[in-house]
């Protein structure tokens, strides 16, 4: 691949910290449940994205419709490192799946999918390495759900701070404000499945 792939997250012994985007419909009642309830869907994948300026990038500082309220969700290590155990690429690559048509039924049959996308700097430039997306079938939605969240948090007001010292010119101070990221250690199977590397 051009690109390098990495994950970058905010992480420690037990947790990870992914970040989600919803409108105000899906992301209150989430808050106060502690876990997603309706009207969150059970029935389409969820996307979850270890890398906060990734998700900036997505939803515009949270200026798009639908996609005004930043949840940083922390999950179980254990968990995100099942679903990436369980993850097929978006896309196929040849030392990976070998053939097309085996990549095809891989694909059909995953539980996770994975996406690599350009990551971000603060003012949106192409870092020149790649950031995971992981995205969670409804297969699988209620194990994330029940297991996996431990701590549900509302990042909005500080995106909305970030996004004003971005406005006027501060983007130092911005950047002090960030969520620190670094890489995260994945088993040796891992890396080779989603093409991790550094």
């Amino acid at each position: 691949m051009s690109k390098t792939d990495q994950i970058r997250a905010h992480f420690d012994a037990q947790t990870i910290t992914v970040y989600q985007a919803y409108s105000a419909a899906i992301a209150l009642p989430a808050l106060q449940a502690q876990r997603f309830v309706p009207p969150f869907s059970l029935n389409r994948m969820t996307w979850i994205k270890p890398s906060f300026l990734w998700l900036m990038e997505r939803s515009n500082w949270g200026q798009k419709t639908g996609q005004e309220y930043t949840l940083a969700i922390k999950i179980t290590r254990a968990g995100w490192e099942e679903a990436l155990a369980q993850g097929v690429l978006t896309h196929f690559e040849t030392t990976v799946h070998g053939s097309q048509s085996a990549y095809q039924a891989l694909f059909n049959a995953a539980l996770v999918h994975v996406q690599w996308d350009p990551e971000r700097s603060l003012r949106g430039a192409d870092l020149g390495y790649n950031s995971i997306q992981v995205g969670i079938s409804r297969h699988l939605i209620q194990r994330y759900i029940d297991e996996w969240i431990v701590d549900i948090e509302d990042y909005t007001p500080l995106v909305k701070k970030l996004h004003a010292l971005l406005k006027a010119g501060q983007a130092d101070k911005a950047k002090k404000l960030l969520p620190a990221e670094r890489l995260y250690p994945v088993s040796a199977s891992i890396a080779r499945r989603l093409m991790i590397h550094d």
